[in-house]
């Protein structure tokens, strides 16, 4: 009797749990894994559309549709060759409660850092990000951020548990360096006379090459650990609809893919994709973005450590 174990190529759309068809772990430091993926579904800081809680599933279920490559166009080597990867499932929280969610971020994550694995987390609406840093600090210290959004982040008026308000509260907390940290794709309203960030906005980021914005970021991040976080919303409606807080003039997927494939060579230590929000997304074309990206800084992410020789 032939047995779904036997075809290790079934149907595309069957048993389709883990990112890119990874197996679920939930134990995922005492596996082998090299890098591990986190679902953070989370929406309760968002002060635009809410819906961002749902964004983790949707980017597994079309993950799928970039899971049959063995070696992903345009990189010269099968991530799944050098790269052991497990999925984690969602983080477990009590419902409403937004202190309880960000310890048990920031304790999951410290472990997952502590025991020498990568960690890629998807959103969630961005606060998620706070809680990883926080939990990154621990064992890498002062890191320097790529950010790439349609907004700063940084504004102070916000409440404690806020979407945009996790890059003034991360700088002052001493775990990033905003003198080396750089912003790609801002388009709204920011004070620049004390803006620490160096802001490559979403302008002059359509008008410049992908090289010569990689070129911009490797200079401002130099030799520091790098947090790579990825708000959905840099990218222009037109290629991601579906997420809270839209904004037009952003940047094509292409040329975010371009730039992030640009940043090898940096030692990337942390990841996130957020602020994917199913319920208003198009055809999924706002998951297949989040979920490629994703893909995009795990071949990033394996050079830097040296997985990829």
């Amino acid at each position: 009797m032939t047995t779904i174990a036997d075809k290790p190529d079934y149907s595309l759309y069957s048993n389709a749990f883990g990112y890119l068809r990874q197996p679920l772990n939930f134990n995922p430091c005492e596996s082998d894994a090299d890098v591990v993926v986190i679902g953070l579904p989370f929406d309760m800081a968002t002060t635009g559309r809410s819906g961002g809680r749902m964004g983790p599933g949707a980017i597994r279920q079309v993950s799928t549709n970039l899971a049959w490559e063995e070696t992903r166009w345009p990189w010269d080597f099968s991530l799944s060759q050098h790269v052991k990867m497990v999925d984690a499932g969602d983080l477990v929280f009590d419902c409403g409660d937004s202190a309880d969610f960000t310890k048990r971020v920031e304790d999951f994550a410290s472990k997952i850092v502590e025991s020498g694995k990568g960690l890629l987390s998807f959103g969630g609406d961005h606060f998620v990000t706070l809680p990883l840093l926080r939990a990154h600090f621990k064992r890498y210290g002062k890191m320097a951020l790529i950010h790439f959004d349609a907004h700063t982040d940084t504004y102070s008026q916000g409440s404690k548990y806020d979407h945009g308000t996790m890059f003034y509260h991360a700088p002052k907390e001493g775990i990033i360096d905003a003198s080396n940290s750089v912003q790609i794709g801002i388009r709204t309203e920011y004070t620049k006379d004390d803006h620490l960030f160096k802001v490559i906005d979403a302008a002059t980021a359509n008008d410049l090459s992908a090289n010569d914005i990689v070129a911009q970021i490797k200079q401002r991040v130099g030799d520091l650990p790098v947090y790579l976080t990825f708000d959905i919303d840099c990218l222009d409606p037109a290629f991601a609809p579906g997420t809270g807080t839209p904004v037009c003039g952003g940047l094509t997927s292409d040329k975010a893919m371009k730039i992030i494939r640009g940043l090898q060579g940096l030692n990337i230590v942390g990841m996130d994709v957020v602020e994917v929000a199913p319920a208003y997304d198009s055809s999924e074309i706002t998951a297949l973005a989040g979920a490629t990206l994703g893909l995009e800084m795990l071949h990033i992410w394996a050079i830097s450590q040296g997985l990829v020789k």
